[in-house]
């Protein structure tokens, strides 16, 4: 991702001082913070770290628009007016702007990203979620996967959001952000030092659910990249490609759209006691199915669904034909046979 060794990813455990703007804040420098901490020091304390300064950790973080400490630290983001990696310089708002390659600008969080994403990635998979050893360890194949989709799905949208490009929306991380800096007649009501204290606190607030939302987010997308080797080997053992057996509830859909499967029915398991066949939408996001479930199961129960379908074990069939369950795996599988030979007969009925 960067032709230069990162400040701080040199192997070394050297003290580092990241510095970035005092005064109001917004999402890009608040997760560029983030990105830091979990590359330099996922251990440390992200909330301590800024009202305190992190005093005896490896890296130490400041808030100040003083051109002597912006001078004195090795990391400078969202202000400086210099773009310049190896010398640990992240600011954007230069008249040439650092731009993707299809010429989005970047943001501070963007251009952070680009050099320590990847070890925030690893960082956080091993230090925060500690997956367990009986995971496969992470490749760094899966890691620039995480990293892409992350890029594409909450680094850029704050890239566009901080350079006035496309606003992230109401209720959205940029929200969230916004709402922890301090109303404007702060220092009016509780005076300068008050008012300081308090914009660090919002600072500390924003960058702990800015936290949280980056490592649920990356959770979800490892996660994601599981479920999709799964469900293509599951795909490969499938004696009818258009029912995909999975043992284990999950995400399966992203696949069969992504790769074209022609999967009808996912039979899984809901729960202890329940196996569920869901109906594939005719197109993602669609509310229709491939092949909806069969009319006369609709809204049917047990003993009512269990006589209509002959599946002794039945034990609902939503109204809408989407879904429908039974009480055992071999249940739920014979129902979406049924379901597949039902609808092969009504439309041999049309068509003779």
């Amino acid at each position: 991702m960067s032709e230069h060794t990162p400040i701080g990813l040199d192997q070394q455990a050297s003290p580092v001082r990241a510095l970035t703007h005092s005064g109001n804040f917004h999402t890009d420098e608040t997760l560029g913070y983030v990105i830091l901490h979990y590359a330099l020091e996922p251990e440390g304390d992200l909330r301590g770290r800024v009202l305190d300064g992190g005093v005896g950790g490896r890296l130490a973080f400041v808030r100040s628009r003083n051109p002597e400490d912006i001078r004195a630290a090795d990391i400078v983001f969202d202000v400086g007016g210099e773009y310049a990696p190896p010398k640990g310089r992240y600011d954007h708002h230069m008249r040439v702007k650092p731009l993707r390659e299809d010429g989005t600008p970047y943001s501070a969080a963007g251009l952070l990203w680009k050099d320590y994403g990847k070890a925030a990635i690893r960082n956080i998979l091993g230090t925060v979620l500690k997956t367990p050893v009986s995971e496969s360890p992470i490749s760094e194949a899966d890691v620039a996967s995480i990293w892409q989709t992350l890029d594409k799905s909450l680094i850029l949208p704050v890239d566009l959001d901080d350079n006035g490009v496309a606003k992230m929306g109401k209720l959205s991380l940029a929200d969230i952000v916004s709402a922890c800096n301090p109303p404007w007649d702060t220092t009016e009501l509780y005076g300068a030092d008050v008012a300081k204290t308090k914009e660090s606190t919002g600072f500390a607030n924003a960058a702990a659910a800015v936290a949280a939302h980056l490592v649920n987010s990356l959770d979800r997308v490892r996660a994601s990249l599981k479920a999709a080797s799964r469900v293509m080997e599951a795909y490969a053992k499938a004696e009818d490609k258009r029912i995909l057996l999975m043992d284990t509830g999950m995400p399966t859909e992203k696949m069969i759209f992504e790769n074209d499967l022609p999967v009808v029915y996912v039979v899984s398991p809901a729960n202890d006691s329940q196996w569920n066949v869901k109906a594939i939408a005719s197109a993602r996001g669609e509310f229709s199915q491939r092949v909806p479930l069969p009319e006369a199961w609709g809204g049917l129960e047990k003993t009512e669904l269990a006589k209509v379908s002959g599946v002794p074990d039945a034990v609902f069939a939503h109204p809408a034909r989407f879904i429908c369950g039974a009480g055992s795996r071999e249940g739920a599988l014979k129902m979406a046979q049924l379901a597949l030979q039902i609808d092969a007969s009504l439309k041999a009925g049309k068509s003779a």
